[in-house]
């Protein structure tokens, strides 16, 4: 059985592209001499489960990776542990993993030894990443300012208009968000309506 070598791309959200991974990997896959598979997730980085990345998983464990090809390590995952994980499971399997813009190739001690800094490296972004946001938080709301939602009490002013809308858009089995959207109201306040 001849291995291939599985280039894994990674955006975040679907509000991004992977337009600045793909001249390096293009670049570099055209250089070789073993076939390719392409891995494309649109998923956070916080969870290794991904389907792309799932399906390359699979792959590995029955020894069709020769290589694992990324743009940079952090389009594997942003958390220390579960890249070390990934590292060891890689070694153990003999599959090479090599991170263009970090410069990390696996199968050097030095290359090794960078993978393992860089996912403690990931894995502190993230985390100054949410420090920084519930540190905006906690100023916002020492501040009054509130988001999501109205507040305590008030109640919103349902027309007869929106009324039929629900009725209507329920009777024809749509779901409450688009029901939701339709109107102009939250969830909360379609679903008191569909309850009566």
């Amino acid at each position: 059985m001849t291995k291939h070598i599985a280039i894994y791309v990674r955006v975040s959200s679907s509000s991004q592209d992977n337009k600045s991974q793909m001249p390096d990997l293009l670049k570099w896959a055209s250089c070789q001499d073993k076939p390719i598979i392409w891995y494309k997730d649109t998923a956070s980085g916080k969870t290794m489960d991904r389907p792309q990345w799932n399906k390359l998983q699979k792959a590995m464990q029955v020894g069709e990776v020769a290589t694992v090809v990324v743009w940079r390590l952090d389009r594997l995952g942003r958390t220390a542990a579960g890249l070390t994980k990934l590292f060891n499971e890689l070694i153990i399997n003999r599959i090479n993993l090599i991170s263009i813009k970090d410069g990390i190739d696996l199968e050097t001690a030095a290359g090794r030894l960078i993978a393992n800094v860089l996912a403690s490296v990931a894995q502190f972004e993230n985390e100054l990443r949410s420090e920084r946001v519930r540190a905006g938080q906690a100023v916002a709301r020492a501040e009054g300012k509130r988001w999501g939602g109205r507040k305590l009490g008030c109640r919103v002013k349902v027309k007869d208009e929106q009324i039929a809308i629900i009725k209507d858009l329920k009777m024809k089995g749509e779901k409450i968000a688009k029901i939701a959207r339709a109107t102009g109201l939250s969830r909360q306040t379609i679903y008191q309506y569909v309850d009566r």
